[in-house]
């Protein structure tokens, strides 16, 4: 079975059963490859654990060697809203390929993100019918909170994590995300990575491990 999406697979070690998947979603011009690159610690620890890094279904309209889930070229909320709203369904159709391959449900599938793949983690993850085992984003924001409100289905537990020092996305938006999530009583952890911009580094990246790993035994 084909995926929707051109996809870098990342198997268990040593052919472990498969109980549970990883979902991880690029950012604005990059890949699935970039994404990845996670993986090489994340994988020790999740030994029943596949890992899926698809590409976004839109080359990138400012970096055509990369992909997007939504375009950015325009400046217009209204309209970058219908196009993430677009990506949804591709990443559904693509969540629902993964579940009936692997023989798995939502409560098995850990979504996450850098940008704006933390993005899209966040608005699929809400508005699904059945929650998901976690979310963990990095370097994101909700697109648009008055349209998610609407729209939350689930109370996914999620973690989301940013660089005081983030360039592209403000970490302003943190805070903005968490105050959402608490007003509308969805578990939510947080942190702030000193001395950090627009990327993933080790701290972040032990931090989600360490969420997965715990959410996973729950």
């Amino acid at each position: 079975m084909s995926f929707c999406l051109d996809t870098i697979v990342i198997n268990p070690e040593k052919n472990n059963e498969i109980k549970n998947a990883v979902i991880l979603l690029h950012g604005y011009g990059g890949d699935g490859k970039d994404i990845s690159l996670l993986t090489f610690n994340w994988k020790r620890f999740l030994k029943n654990t596949i890992f899926l890094c698809p590409n976004g279904h839109e080359i990138c309209e400012i970096n055509p060697s990369g992909y997007q889930w939504f375009d950015l070229s325009r400046d217009d909320e209204e309209y970058i809203l219908n196009k993430s709203i677009n990506a949804e369904s591709v990443i559904n159709k693509f969540i629902e390929e993964v579940k009936t391959k692997y023989n798995l449900l939502n409560k098995n599938i850990i979504l996450s993100g850098f940008s704006q793949g933390c993005m899209m983690s966040i608005n699929v993850g809400l508005s699904s019918k059945e929650k998901y085992n976690c979310i963990v984003g990095f370097s994101g924001k909700i697109i648009n909170r008055d349209n998610l409100q609407t729209r939350i289905k689930n109370k996914t537990k999620t973690l989301l994590i940013h660089g005081d020092q983030d360039e592209i996305v403000s970490s302003t938006y943190l805070l903005e995300a968490k105050d959402f999530f608490d007003r509308n009583k969805i578990n939510i952890d947080t942190k702030l990575i000193k001395n950090s911009g627009h990327n993933i580094p080790l701290e972040a990246s032990s931090l989600a491990l360490d969420f997965i790993k715990k959410s996973l035994k729950e």
